[in-house]
């Protein structure tokens, strides 16, 4: 955070105390950008695609009570104060910020109708249940295949939706469930309420919710092992993914609970760890440059895809993930293919290997791409249709990599 940043956003509750929501989003646009308060986009301009998510509007700044710097308690939610005197309003100005901002890659902005999702066939389902912890109750939407082979376990592919998102809108964008046709797996969807976050984002930055077995952590696991209990799972071949928010919550759950998933795929994300609390998400979402970390186990095998023109979550943040799964590889090697989508973007793939030619990790790079899902169907929210088909290469890559290969 540059010095003139705490002043920038006491200026900006300011001006939303006075009413001037658009001059106030418009501020916050700049501060996030780098710019100073006096330069950059005109008001009706703030709301330019790509430029700010909603990861860490998690807070009523208005009545959040001050904490020791560092101090959380499971459960709570952390204060969001940038300096005493940005309080009142700044919470509903970010919310207002974000829930106004068109994305530029969401059709149904700007009153047009999205095409419809992909229809289910027949004998498939798609099913709301829900899971209680200690840490509280999430709901998920389970997709089981009309086509499944007789008498096997099937791969589980978790998928955690980004900010604004539901599981319908993550399915339909990312047609992951269209992929389970075709292979044969189950997919399930874990909702984020807006009661856990307003703007339904997964609380990634938050120490509670970093950490095995607490928090949200713990619900995604838990809904995770209740569909393994409830359905014929392959528990070798269980991965999961996500987007943004979700991306980041992806990377968590692969740090802290490497005996669950075999695989993880992040898809504009954050590495574990990147942030404490709403300040230093700001910040890392703006600049990425998290160090890296030697994890205390072997990391499992990740997929990652960013696009270079994201403005949202910096594309450093990328390369902090795949600097984190190599850490504890001297030997590593890297190979890299360049590619061009049909009709549609270029991308470098990076693939890492041991000496054994065990796969550490990918990383895609999509040049030209923005904050969205590659290849996704423009049914969904968040989606880039140009392509490469993310849904598609996280599917090969978890497939190629169950946990007999991951373990050896």
């Amino acid at each position: 955070m540059t010095d003139r940043f705490p002043a920038g956003m006491a200026e900006a509750a300011r001006l939303t105390r006075a009413g001037k929501l658009a001059e106030a989003t418009a501020l916050i646009q700049r501060l996030l950008n780098g710019q100073p308060q006096g330069e950059g986009a005109r008001p009706e301009q703030a709301g330019s695609p790509g430029v700010i998510d909603a990861e860490f509007v998690t807070v009523d700044t208005a009545d959040a009570p001050a904490r020791r710097r560092g101090a959380s308690a499971s459960g709570a939610r952390p204060s969001g104060r940038f300096h005493p005197g940005v309080r009142t309003g700044l919470g509903d100005t970010l919310r207002r910020l974000s829930r106004g901002m068109p994305t530029g890659l969401a059709p149904g902005a700007g009153g047009m109708a999205r095409p419809a999702a992909d229809p289910m066939p027949d004998g498939a389902s798609f099913v709301e249940a829900s899971y209680s912890n200690a840490a509280g109750t999430r709901s998920y939407k389970l997709y089981s295949p009309a086509h499944r082979p007789e008498g096997r376990l099937l791969p589980l592919v978790v998928m955690l939706h980004g900010c604004t998102q539901s599981p319908d809108d993550f399915a339909a964008g990312t047609r992951m469930n269209v992929l389970a046709e075709e292979h044969g797996f189950l997919v399930v969807y874990p909702e984020q309420p807006s009661a856990a976050n307003p703007n339904r984002c997964w609380n990634w930055f938050r120490p509670e919710d970093q950490r095995r077995d607490s928090g949200e952590p713990s619900l995604i696991a838990g809904i995770t092992r209740r569909v393994m209990q409830d359905h014929p799972v392959d528990p070798d071949r269980v991965y999961i993914a996500g987007l943004s928010a979700g991306g980041a919550a992806a990377a968590v759950m692969g740090t802290v609970y490497p005996d669950l998933y075999a695989a993880v795929g992040v898809h504009s994300g954050l590495p574990h760890g990147a942030a404490r609390d709403i300040p230093s998400a700001f910040a890392i979402m703006r600049q990425g440059g998290s160090p890296p970390d030697r994890p205390s186990t072997a990391p499992v095998p990740t997929i990652v895809l960013h696009g270079d023109r994201d403005a949202t979550v910096h594309p450093r943040n990328g390369d902090d993930i795949v600097a984190r799964s190599v850490a504890r590889s001297a030997g590593a090697r890297v190979a890299v293919e360049r590619g061009q989508a049909p009709g549609g973007h270029g991308y470098s793939r990076a693939i890492h290997t041991e000496s054994s030619g065990r796969v550490l990790c990918e990383h895609w790079t999509i040049h030209g791409a923005g904050h969205a899902w590659a290849g996704g169907s423009p049914a969904g929210t968040y989606t880039d249709p140009r392509g490469p088909d993310a849904a598609r290469e996280m599917l090969r890559f978890f497939l190629e990599n169950p946990r007999r290969i991951a373990s050896q």
